[in-house]
């Protein structure tokens, strides 16, 4: 179901408050903020802080600095995810309700010593195409006894989406539609390549991929505009938005700000913060001209 003609055009920026917002989130911003105002449309924020243990508030209130310094408004009031669990439990529920979801109990140690020993013997283990090794098959063929009976240990443990299910509820093939710095059109949506991603783990009450698409759907946004480095994963979104019934919005995947190295930046580069250079003299405009606005 994709945004109707006579909806008005709703768009965010996500960004996370685990780090101060650099050069490349000021692009994602800005983009965001100019096509809301050609399209005579919204920009909403949203704080994506789902994940305690990196987020601070005082990222938080950088952020807003950092986006009123860029002469960025937004809409009120400000979405924050941490306010809305039980929405993202909700969603979760629903999905193991369908049989669609497992409890995965092999630690990262443990999936980083099979993938290495596979390697070993020379049997090349499966990546997603951020380059991480899948999930192995073995907790997804516990049986039912076995799952109740390791989840009543006590065990930590995630909530793994089954693909191979999941996929299996399709009538027809997943699309989007995109109009970004890459592939252009209707494109295809190929979300088996992840594997069975996580959609809720022991430290995190929601994954990425599921608190977003609520989230999109909640807010009624109707043009999701972010970097090039999601474009992938707007495959996994397809697949939620189909199982969940949600509404399809239209996809802007946009280029990427990369450091010296050729990599896109990082919150850990802090040369690239929009607070640094804002110490170093810098001025807004000078920014926005560097970011080709």
């Amino acid at each position: 179901m994709l945004p109707s003609a006579r909806q008005k055009p709703v768009f965010r920026f996500a960004p996370s408050p685990n780090g101060f917002l650099h050069l490349g989130h000021a692009l994602s911003a800005l983009i965001n903020q100019a096509m809301a105002s050609d399209y005579g449309g919204r920009l909403l924020l949203r704080i994506e802080d789902i994940d305690a243990s990196r987020c601070r508030p005082e990222f938080e209130e950088a952020i807003y600095r950092d986006l009123s310094w860029l002469s960025i408004s937004w809409q009120e009031p400000v979405r924050r995810q941490s306010a809305h669990l039980e929405e993202y439990q909700a969603a979760l529920d629903r999905l193991r309700g369908m049989g669609l979801v497992y409890p995965a109990f092999l630690t990262r140690g443990e999936v980083k010593a099979m993938v290495s020993a596979a390697e070993a013997r020379g049997v090349p283990w499966p990546r997603d195409p951020d380059g991480a090794p899948l999930y192995p098959p073995d907790d997804r063929k516990r049986s039912a006894d076995e799952q109740r009976q390791l989840l009543a240990s006590g065990i930590r443990h995630a909530w793994r989406l089954d693909m191979e299910k999941a996929l299996a509820t399709l009538s027809e093939p997943l699309t989007w539609q995109e109009d970004g710095d890459g592939e252009t059109g209707r494109l295809v949506a190929d979300p088996a390549q992840w594997g069975d991603v996580v959609l809720s783990r022991s430290d995190a009450p929601s994954s990425y991929h599921l608190s977003v698409v609520i989230d999109d759907a909640v807010q009624e946004v109707t043009h999701v505009v972010r970097g090039l480095d999601l474009f992938h994963a707007t495959s996994v979104h397809r697949l939620l938005q189909q199982l969940l019934g949600l509404p399809v919005p239209l996809y802007h995947h946009h280029r990427l700000v990369l450091g010296p190295d050729g990599r896109k930046l990082s919150k850990s580069d802090g040369s690239t913060g929009l607070s640094v250079l804002r110490e170093q003299g810098l001025s807004a405009a000078d920014i926005r001209r560097r970011l080709g606005f």
